[in-house]
């Protein structure tokens, strides 16, 4: 992804109890993101656009997909609530949003946070012990929404190493459980905390554990153990020595507009490059289809991040998408 995709959450917001779905979520994060990545931030009036495309391009799936399951996120979004405790102690209930449209003709959810969202989610960068931050490439891979919601309980303690107790049903209503759900211990690890943990330790920057607190028999608890895994080496670029009399695979030099035509609709070029289409190129395959071959003639390098351009041309049938 190009932006930075910084999410800056407040930590009462993290640790409301809430129910949101895992295409809810990742609407929340997208509108964070792109709040502070175009310098608008949130407001109670102002609605905030988030595109099918731009869906489809960060957590990686065709832009029609991140349409249909947007769309179908739009009703229950708009009746989600939350409690959470204010300054001065006191139970206070919220929605998460007050509007929300969906947009058919251009692909496209608007929404607009509730004061008490808007509030609590910021792009105002400083006051760290205030805030949770954390890169949307750390949770955009995972397919789990419990998976999110520990990352973002145990990303506030990453420089202490460790979390306090847990207390369990505080514990499940901040994962999202309601009071009749995996209520036996076995089914609660089995298909959330050991879910959550396992797929966290595969697709994060965390490493984490944990130990059950108890009570006699009874598990009461748990803690956390986390540790930051060290950043990968860069790997070096790849020189690739080409033969001066065959053709040169990363240009598109004697290729016809149906060739790139060809290109643009191959499925792995559109889920990585459908992204770079915005505002009227974004509303129609066929805008996509001529804006994606513009840009391909003005420079076709940016277009070899994965392969070469031209191996978008040697594909099965299969791999290409012309329903549209």
């Amino acid at each position: 992804m190009a932006k930075s995709n910084l999410v800056v959450k407040t930590n009462y917001l993290n640790t409301v109890l809430q129910n949101l779905t895992l295409v809810e979520i990742r609407i929340i994060q997208l509108a964070i993101v792109d709040a502070r990545e175009t310098g608008k931030g949130l407001s109670t009036d102002t609605p905030l656009r988030i595109d099918a495309m731009r869906y489809a391009e960060v957590f990686n799936t065709t832009r029609q997909n991140g349409y249909l399951m947007m769309k179908d996120a739009e009703e229950t979004l708009f009746n989600r609530r939350f409690s959470f405790l204010d300054d001065d102690e006191r139970t206070v209930k919220s929605r998460w949003i007050s509007q929300v449209s969906y947009l058919d003709d251009e692909g496209t959810i608007e929404v607009v946070f509730t004061p008490a969202v808007v509030k609590g989610i910021t792009r105002i960068d400083g006051a760290e012990e205030f805030f949770t931050k954390y890169l949307l490439e750390q949770t955009a891979r995972m397919d789990s929404n419990y998976s999110i919601r520990l990352y973002e309980l145990l990303v506030q303690w990453k420089k202490a190493g460790k979390t306090p107790l847990f207390e369990l049903e505080q514990f499940r209503g901040q994962m999202g459980l309601g009071v009749n759900e995996y209520k036996r211990m076995c089914d609660f690890k089995r298909r959330v905390l050991d879910l959550a943990v396992g797929e966290i330790n595969e697709k994060s920057d965390l490493k984490v554990s944990y130990e059950q607190e108890k009570k006699g028999r009874r598990i009461t608890g748990f803690k956390f153990k986390i540790i930051t895994k060290s950043k990968p080496e860069q790997p070096q670029k790849r020189i690739v020595s080409r033969d001066a009399h065959t053709a040169d695979m990363f240009t598109i030099d004697g290729l016809s507009d149906k060739q790139l035509w060809r290109i643009s609709r191959h499925k792995e070029f559109i889920s990585t490059y459908s992204g770079l289409a915005k505002g009227d190129a974004g509303k129609s395959w066929s805008a996509y289809s001529d804006f994606i071959i513009g840009e391909i003639k003005k420079d076709a390098s940016k277009f070899s991040k994965k392969r070469p351009i031209r191996e978008y041309l040697d594909g099965s049938e299969e791999d290409y998408d012309f329903s549209r």
